[in-house]
């Protein structure tokens, strides 16, 4: 699609925007604290980046800027800014990869309660969010429709925490275990 001042020839295609995601996303990640300061309330995808030794069998695709961390999930957002801080840095309910994380650290002992869904308790929210911010770090992309080139870039990095458009053969048994055992932690009141 093109807008007013700009000519067919001048608009990104899907593969220049796959490929320019990619640059961005494989920049020097940063500690969450600075990554919210920094989050535009533009759309566009995200990875969230951990040492190894974080999840030792979920190894992701190494950082182009830093090897020392590898990529956990990637995600898309018409506001990055919003699904970062209010949901995936909050609220259980609204964040895939929080209930994926919870599951993964049940030894950790994160409780869960039903609302409408499967939560954390308030407490253990603000644990999960207390550890994500001590073991990840993040890096994004802007981009006007983020939901264009995120599916190509699943397919590509094979992130170990996505679930939805990875081959079958790059899906992690563990990962499915995990979301599992969180959504079946708490179930609604029988009446």
């Amino acid at each position: 699609m093109t807008s007013p001042g700009t000519r067919p020839d001048d608009v990104p295609t899907n593969g220049a925007r796959v490929e320019e995601a990619l640059r961005l996303l494989s920049g020097m990640p940063l500690d969450l604290r600075a990554a919210g300061k920094r989050l535009s309330r533009g759309g566009g995808v995200y990875a969230w980046w951990a040492a190894p030794s974080t999840f030792p069998d979920l190894a992701g695709p190494p950082n182009g800027s830093d090897p020392s961390v590898r990529m956990l999930y990637l995600g898309r957002a018409t506001s990055l800014r919003g699904r970062i801080l209010r949901n995936h840095l909050r609220r259980s309910g609204s964040s895939t990869l929080r209930r994926t994380l919870a599951g993964l650290l049940v030894a950790e002992g994160y409780r869960t309660i039903w609302t409408d869904r499967v939560v954390l308790v308030p407490e253990d929210e603000t644990r999960l969010t207390a550890w994500m911010h001590a073991h990840l770090r993040l890096t994004w992309a802007e981009d006007p429709e983020p939901e264009t080139i995120e599916a190509a870039l699943v397919q590509r990095l094979h992130p170990p925490l996505n679930v939805h458009g990875v081959d079958p053969e790059h899906l992690q048994a563990a990962v499915v275990a995990a979301k599992h055992a969180y959504n079946t932690s708490s179930r609604p009141d029988e009446a």
